[in-house]
């Protein structure tokens, strides 16, 4: 477990790190916004840009994105109508769809190298594909829908202009053309890519609130993301008959926390920032602790 917690750790520290900057009065939610507007603009999609250039693209993987996009299609089925039911503001109904919809796989990607190393990280990115595919298109439709900066007709010209998207789009074309990157361009993506996860947890400590607000609506996008996310998962490995470590990662994924573009898109189109936080924030705690027990329990 040592190998777990000095690649953890970091994160907590991060997040406290964050926390307490905001006590101190040096940051504040605008100095989150920023950070944020940096990663979705610039840091985000030189990472998702490396993933799709990198990765192994093989035909025996071709389900495992097929079973992202099938989680989260089967989550909003039930999500949506739930949300309903609660009557919240739209810009909170907005946040509570979301995070039942984005899997945090990038949290689990420091448990999945130190447990299964380049084999664990193959497996990753290549779900990751239809994870990251559904964030930006069908789920950042909603965190639009639901946002307060629009209040009818949904711009197209938003997807068309997403960079984090671009980036994988671009990636993939790399990785199939098998065009090389030339080692300025590839250190240039390798710096840019990399402050990604520092920048997410720095501002989602500035934006955490101890206090626990919601509750309800709160465990309510816990049980849909992690609890039915799981449930979906083991159902797809056992239909499928997938074993070993692919059948571990795949329920780890499908069980992963609230994702952090929930906080990303909250900020971007006017959502319900606080709650977001709270979702996310808590969701980390709890995956500090639930994630590592699945590996080694599984």
């Amino acid at each position: 477990m040592d190998g777990f917690w000095s690649k953890v750790i970091p994160i907590i520290i991060i997040f406290f790190l964050g926390y307490l900057l905001k006590k101190i009065k040096l940051f504040t939610s605008e100095t989150a916004d920023t950070l944020l507007k940096i990663v979705f603009y610039v840091t985000l999609p030189a990472l998702t840009f490396l993933s799709g250039s990198t990765a192994v693209l093989s035909v025996k993987f071709f389900f495992l994105p097929i079973i992202a996009v099938a989680v989260v299609l089967i989550i909003f089925l039930v999500s949506f109508p739930i949300s309903a039911k609660f009557q919240m503001p739209k810009a909170t109904r907005g946040t509570f769809l979301i995070g039942t919809l984005i899997m945090n796989t990038g949290f689990t990607l420091p448990f999945v190298l130190a447990a299964y190393g380049n084999q664990g990280l193959a497996i990753y990115t290549i779900f990751d594909f239809g994870n990251t595919i559904m964030i930006f298109t069908f789920t950042y439709y909603f965190a639009i829908k639901f946002g307060k900066k629009v209040k009818s007709k949904i711009p197209i010209i938003k997807f068309l202009l997403l960079p984090p998207i671009w980036g994988l789009i671009l990636g993939i074309l790399f990785n199939l053309l098998k065009i090389e990157l030339q080692p300025t361009a590839l250190n240039f993506l390798e710096i840019a890519g990399k402050p990604t996860i520092f920048l997410i947890i720095l501002s989602l400590g500035i934006y955490f609130n101890p206090k626990i607000t919601n509750l309800g609506k709160m465990l309510t996008v816990f049980s849909l993301r992690i609890g039915l996310g799981m449930l979906i998962g083991l159902t797809a490995v056992n239909l499928l008959k997938i074993d070993g470590i692919m059948r571990t990662l795949i329920v780890i994924f499908c069980g992963a926390p609230v994702g952090y573009n929930t906080l990303v898109f909250a900020s971007l189109e006017e959502l319900d920032k606080e709650f977001a936080a709270s979702l996310v924030s808590i969701s980390l705690l709890l995956g500090i602790i639930y994630v590592p027990l699945l590996i080694y329990f599984f």
